[in-house]
């Protein structure tokens, strides 16, 4: 495949899998729009693994930590992958069983910064597997949004500075993914209960102690934007972050989400500020 339809094909999948981060990639450069799409890509094959309904929480461990292991060494051995993903390919989406299409479209030099990002996260994702998500504490629920979320602020802060120099604080950039994550978990928790039977709020909290948890992370979210001067970093940044405050709004004040319009009302917003 050139890298033409390479380039098609993901961007694509990427639209096709969330529109809603989509749009914010879109207003990256080049480089850096193709190293972000490829890093959401690679997190969400391996999302899909730990998500699956009809995966066993064993298999999810075994899986995910051998695709960690395929991640921290490169090259990337695509056919291994395969070999790893057969028993189960039949049940698995596309951007799963792609992931090596996903990192050959990463350029080169951010390859290893994604690679090691979702390797990190593969490893994380595999345990909380293995304990069936039984948070019981903050700093089980810490743990768990720092894998599936916080690191991934990590890892863009790390695109932001080998792109554009862009340097930023790592607490405040994992506060940044743990808030949009914090939103997410209130927004899904009655499906997580009921089609997961997962809870992720600790034991003894109340929804306003997860309302509070969120509004903490999404004031560091906050402060880290403070740290960017590049403007198409600074677009991708603000539109999922305005949208976790709308939505985290909303949810306070009892609806479950935010509309489609309100969702369009904020791209423009963020695109005219």
């Amino acid at each position: 495949m050139n890298d033409k339809q390479l380039n098609k094909e993901a961007m694509q999948v990427l639209k096709d899998t969330s529109r809603t981060f989509y749009i914010p990639i879109t207003f990256l450069q080049k480089d850096v729009k193709q190293a972000v799409a490829a890093a959401y890509l690679a997190m969400r094959a391996i999302d899909e693994i730990e998500d699956h309904e009809k995966l066993t929480n064993d298999v999810k461990y075994d899986v995910l930590m051998e695709v960690s292991q395929l991640l921290a060494h490169q090259p990337f051995d695509a056919t291994q992958y395969q070999s790893c993903l057969q028993s189960y390919s039949a049940l698995l989406p596309e951007v799963t069983l792609r992931l090596g299409d996903w990192l050959t479209f990463c350029p080169a030099e951010a390859r290893p910064i994604i690679s090691r990002a979702t390797a990190e996260m593969a490893t994380g994702m595999a345990k909380w597997a293995q304990r069936d998500w039984q948070i019981d504490t903050k700093e089980d629920l810490d743990d768990y949004t720092y894998y599936v979320a916080g690191l991934v602020g990590v890892m863009l802060s790390e695109l932001w500075e080998w792109s554009a120099g862009v340097k930023t604080d790592r607490d405040l950039a994992i506060g940044y993914g743990r808030g949009l994550q914090a939103v997410n978990i209130l927004r899904n928790a009655d499906e997580d209960l009921d089609e997961r039977g997962v809870n992720f709020m600790p034991t003894n909290w109340t929804r306003d102690d997860l309302f509070s948890y969120a509004d903490d992370n999404l004031a560091k979210a906050d402060l880290y934007m403070k740290d960017i001067n590049k403007r198409s970093i600074l677009l991708f940044c603000r539109l999922p972050l305005a949208l976790a405050h709308k939505t985290l709004k909303a949810m306070k004040s009892g609806r479950e989400k935010i509309s489609r319009e309100e969702v369009e009302q904020t791209v423009q917003e963020v695109q005219q500020d």
